[in-house]
């Protein structure tokens, strides 16, 4: 067989093989996908308030570090994570690290 001959039945083959794979995937029937972050919201805000500001910080991106609304969350969730009291303050637990030395 000649070479170019090879060629042109490999490339047929390639474009049939393509044809039929396209032609199988627009022929499925999918229900429509729902965004994962718009389930994710809906049962974090089922699930927990703080939970559902968390999310809602996150999606805010840059701008939820200027938003005071965020920082307590953040503040509450640091607190329930660590396991600290609800008036103890996460301050405290940096009392034991002095402080670097200055470099001249």
């Amino acid at each position: 067989m000649d070479g170019k001959l090879l060629a042109r039945l490999a490339a047929v083959i390639f474009v049939a093989v393509a044809l039929t794979a396209t032609a199988v995937e627009m022929a499925r029937d999918e229900e429509p996908v729902v965004p994962a972050s718009s389930v994710r919201a809906a049962e974090d805000a089922a699930l927990s308030p703080l939970r559902a500001e968390l999310t809602r910080c996150q999606e805010m991106g840059e701008a939820a570090a200027r938003n005071p609304a965020c920082l307590s969350a953040w503040a509450e969730h640091r607190r329930r994570f660590l396991g600290l009291e609800a008036g103890s303050s996460a301050r405290r637990c940096d009392a034991s690290v002095t402080p670097a030395t200055e470099v001249r």
